[in-house]
């Protein structure tokens, strides 16, 4: 099964790509949501079979990846505990 992380930050995708083992699993940065979905779709009709999004997503931004591929793949994204919320304000300092 082929299976993608999108990480959003300040990333280009064309240099922020890597894949790991057989060429199975990927991980790409990614700039905006814009390009996400963009590529997302890209993953698709490339025979990815689901695409993990990073926290930077939210619900909001994993829905439009779900949109953009059509409802046609798995997306997942990261969450983490409320109790958490502080650590994660300080280390990506918002």
């Amino acid at each position: 099964m082929k299976f993608a992380f999108m990480l959003m930050g300040p990333y280009d995708p064309t240099k922020d790509d890597v894949l790991f083992q057989d060429g199975s699993t990927r991980m790409i940065g990614v700039p905006d949501i814009g390009t996400a979905e963009r590529i997302a779709a890209e993953l698709r009709s490339q025979g990815y079979k689901a695409i993990e999004l990073c926290g930077a997503f939210g619900e909001d931004g994993a829905r439009r990846i779900i949109e953009a591929t059509g409802h046609g793949i798995a997306i997942g994204f990261v969450t983490h505990f409320p109790e958490d919320d502080e650590l994660f304000r300080k280390a990506f300092g918002n």
